[in-house]
C-alpha cells in the first residue's frame, strides 16, 4: 500500500466512519474510495482537496506524511468495518480520470475468476473498457456467456451487469449474471420462493434446459443484467428465421389491398 492509501484508511477509521459514510461525504462511490484505500488508484487533485477539507489537513500532509504514527508511535490497527451486506465488498479498477472501468470476464477466464474474484491483482489483469451510456452511479462488469440456455442471446454474447451488494435485492423474473460456488458463472432468470427466502430458482429462457435451485449461501456475486454486446444480429421473426410462408402472407396481404383500391 502507498502512503496516501494508508493515510486515508487511518483517517476514516479515526473518525469512526464506514467506507459508505465517508464516500457519501466526498460525493464519490464507495468502491472508488475502496480503490484509494487499497492502493489500486490514486485520488485526483479534486478529491485530494475534498479529503484535505474534511480532515483539516494540507494535501502535502496527506501524501507526504505518515499520519498513522502519532508522536512517533504507530497507531493501533483497527479491524475494517463495512456496511452490512450479504455479499462481499467488491474489488474494482479505475482509469486515469478516476472513472470506474468495466472489467471483462471472457469465457476462457471464467474458471480463474472463481478463484481470483476477491484478488485485486487478478481483477487488475482483466480486460477493461468504458461504456458512457450506462448510468454512472453504479459498478459494472461484463461477462461472456457460453451455451444456448438463454436464447435468443447466443454463446459468445457479452452481458454487462450492475453489481448488487445484497442478495435481498434480487427480483423475481429478472436476469442476472451470478457467480456461485458450485455452478460457477451463470446467466439465468431468477425466481424467489415465498416460503423459503434462502432458496432461489435458476431458470433458463431456453425451455430445453430444466430449472434448478441454488441456496443463497452459495451465491458469491450478483450482477443485474443491464446491457449486452453481440456480434450476431437478431433474426427478423420470432421463430428465428424469415420463412417463405411469412413472405407469402405479406404478398397476399398486399394483393388484397390492391384489389380493394381498384374496386373503389
Amino acid at each position: 500500500m502507498s502512503l496516501i492509501s494508508n493515510n486515508l484508511k487511518y483517517l476514516r477509521k479515526k473518525v469512526s466512519l464506514t467506507q459508505e459514510q465517508m464516500a457519501f461525504q466526498l460525493g464519490i462511490k464507495r468502491s472508488l474510495l475502496g480503490a484509494y484505500e487499497e492502493g489500486r488508484a490514486d485520488p485526483r487533485i479534486s478529491n485530494l482537496l475534498k479529503f484535505s477539507e474534511i480532515f483539516n489537513l494540507s494535501v502535502d500532509q496527506l501524501i507526504g506524511t505518515d499520519l498513522t504514527k502519532e508522536n512517533g508511535i504507530e497507531a493501533k490497527k483497527e479491524k475494517e468495518v463495512h456496511p452490512k451486506s450479504d455479499l462481499r465488498v467488491l474489488s474494482i479498477t479505475v482509469d486515469k480520470y478516476d472513472r470506474e472501468n468495466i472489467e471483462l470476464v471472457p469465457q476462457r477466464a471464467a474458471a480463474g475468476y472463481l478463484n481470483g474474484y476477491a484478488d485485486p491483482e487478478y481483477i487488475e489483469e482483466l480486460p477493461k473498457f468504458q461504456l458512457p451510456v450506462l448510468p454512472e452511479n453504479a459498478t459494472y462488469r461484463a461477462f461472456e456467456i457460453s451455451g444456448d440456455s438463454m436464447l435468443p442471446l447466443r454463446s459468445g454474447t457479452i452481458v454487462i451487469g450492475r453489481f448488487l451488494e445484497n442478495i435481498s435485492d434480487l427480483k423475481n423474473g429478472k436476469t442476472y449474471v451470478l457467480v456461485t460456488r458450485d455452478e460457477g458463472i451463470v446467466y439465468k432468470r431468477i425466481f424467489k420462493y415465498s416460503d423459503n427466502p434462502e432458496l432461489f430458482c435458476f431458470a433458463s429462457d431456453n425451455r430445453q434446459y430444466s430449472a434448478y435451485d441454488v441456496n443463497g449461501k452459495d451465491i458469491v456475486e450478483i450482477w443485474e443484467a443491464k446491457a449486452f454486446i453481440s456480434m450476431e444480429f437478431p433474426e427478423p421473426s420470432g421463430e428465428g428465421e424469415f420463412t417463405l410462408r411469412r413472405l407469402a402472407d405479406i404478398v397476399l396481404d398486399l394483393q388484397q389491398e390492391v384489389i380493394k383500391l381498384k374496386t373503389r
